[in-house]
């Protein structure tokens, strides 16, 4: 009986260098992009927060004196903590409000039209939302207070009020976001075979044991990466915030992002706000450092 060796040919060297050749002509439209756009204004900025530049005339070489200015501002303390302030409110009620609506999709319906109305919110620019909000928020003739009046209850000041505004903002962003933030958790529960629910039926479980036990732990990796895009893109606040209170009340929402803007393009102090970037850069990387590693984000109970 003969035993036949299947062998894999190897390509041809000028084919080979074919191939290499069209796959980088394919990817260097974005190659240029991301340096363009990403790489050179990063380099660019981390060279500012070492000058005084104003636009006006060449930079000027100070060291480390914009992060020692830094360290010694109260303004940016204060803008660090209102964001934080935000951050923690929108990051904690858009995951456990998207991580709700992706498991009852997930559980109880595979319509598409109801994913593509969840995800509606989402197709509506940032300044439009904000603009949208403040009207229906607005304490004299927002449709908002007007409910809130008819039920009995004091007009309430939402976006100029202190105590009212950085929340406000946030659960405006939180009604944008959250059916993107729920379908990418959607996702991940798909990825869960249905025999692990099945098991944990004939065992008799719960379906809130099952969901403790079975769904959070194997959705882990998709919770960690959403986690790690919310809390990014939640530091980096800008639009919502300069259409509806542009920092107002007396600093109540002035974000870390309108304070750079504010420095650099009113104030011309250009050094100054590529310092504070800088330093905010460094920051979200080690927050999101410590979160994969702490969520374990690279690896899958799935076994």
């Amino acid at each position: 009986m003969a035993v036949t060796k299947a062998t894999t040919a190897s390509p041809a060297p000028g084919r080979a260098s074919g191939e290499t050749r069209t796959a980088l002509l394919f990817i260097a439209p974005a190659m240029l992009g991301y340096l363009a756009f990403l790489v050179w204004p990063t380099l660019r900025g981390v060279y500012l927060s070492l000058t005084s530049f104003d636009l006006l005339s060449p930079a000027k070489w100070v060291g480390l004196d914009n992060y020692r200015r830094l360290v010694n501002d109260p303004v940016f303390w204060d803008s660090l903590g209102v964001t934080l302030h935000y951050v923690v409110v929108n990051i904690g009620v858009q995951t456990v409000v998207a991580l709700l609506i992706a498991v009852l999709m997930h559980r109880l319906t595979s319509s598409t039209v109801l994913r593509g109305v969840v995800l509606a919110p989402y197709l509506v620019s940032n300044v439009v939302a904000g603009i949208v909000w403040l009207w229906i928020l607005d304490t004299q003739l927002g449709v908002g207070n007007e409910i809130i009046e008819w039920l009995g209850f004091e007009r309430i000041a939402f976006f100029g009020d202190a105590s009212w505004a950085i929340p406000t903002i946030a659960l405006v962003n939180v009604w944008r976001h959250v059916g993107y933030t729920a379908l990418l958790i959607f996702a991940g529960l798909q990825s869960i075979p249905p025999t692990v629910y099945e098991a944990g039926r004939v065992d008799g479980a719960s379906e809130w044991r099952m969901f403790r036990s079975i769904t959070l732990p194997l959705l882990r990796p998709i919770l960690s990466l959403v986690l790690i895009i919310t809390v990014i893109g939640s530091f980096q606040v800008f639009d919502t915030v300069s259409v509806t209170t542009d920092g107002k009340p007396a600093n109540a929402t002035n974000v870390l992002q309108l304070y750079v803007y504010d420095l650099a393009f009113d104030r011309l102090q250009f050094g100054y706000a590529s310092a504070i970037s800088v330093a905010l850069m460094l920051v979200l990387t080690a927050i999101t450092v410590f979160q994969y590693r702490l969520m374990r984000a690279g690896r899958t109970d799935l076994g």
